[in-house]
């Protein structure tokens, strides 16, 4: 079963494989809010790295990161 995160919530992408430029995997964001759909969901984030791109899980893959939880500096790419 997916990850279905909720608005408000940080995540962290596992895999985006269907765009043509996809975010990296290991970035981090805050869903701005989820749309469920048949069989999927669409999901739009507030990348940290200032892009706004909207998911579809499946086949996109999210993680969850808990209240408190930070990307280490090689994740935020520093």
């Amino acid at each position: 079963m997916p990850t279905i995160p909720k608005a408000g919530d940080r995540v962290r992408l596992v895999s985006m494989t269907d765009d043509p430029d996809p975010i990296p995997a290991g970035t981090t964001g805050t869903v701005a809010g989820v749309y469920p759909q048949r069989g999927w969901t669409q999901v739009d984030v507030d990348w940290d790295t200032g892009r706004s791109l909207m998911l579809s899980i499946p086949p996109d893959r999210v993680e969850r990161l808990d209240a408190g939880q930070h990307p280490s500096p090689e994740e935020q790419g520093n």
